[in-house]
């Protein structure tokens, strides 16, 4: 038979303490957002751009108070730089290049000059 006595110890409690939040962690999102950007640029990827836009947006809506404060640009301006990228990729269609521009890259051999 179990007794009614309670066993525990009232000097080995330990009341509970939330640990401290760590503030040298890494902050991933707000990296992504701000260097999607700019290689949906270099690169005129379209589908960097969509990512960009998608991680600007969502970085924005997830910043904190401690965030705002401890990070050096807003969440809006991550944002518009991702919206920029996006118009970039997409600029050749609405403003194509002249006709006598060869596409290519700088490393290839110049054509040659027509007599």
């Amino acid at each position: 038979m179990s007794s009614k006595k309670d066993m525990r110890r009232a000097d080995l409690i330990i009341p509970y303490q939330e640990p401290a939040a760590k503030t040298d962690a890494p902050e991933f999102q707000s990296t992504l957002s701000s260097t999607l950007p700019m290689a949906a640029i270099f690169m005129r990827n379209r589908y960097i751009g969509w990512a960009a836009v998608v991680f600007a947006v969502q970085s924005w809506l997830g910043e904190s108070e401690d965030t705002k404060k401890s990070t050096s640009t807003p969440g809006y301006f991550s944002v518009g730089m991702s919206l920029m990228s996006l118009a970039v990729t997409y600029l050749p269609l609405f403003l194509p290049p002249p006709p006598g521009m060869q596409q290519g890259s700088a490393t290839d051999a110049a054509p040659p000059v027509p007599a």
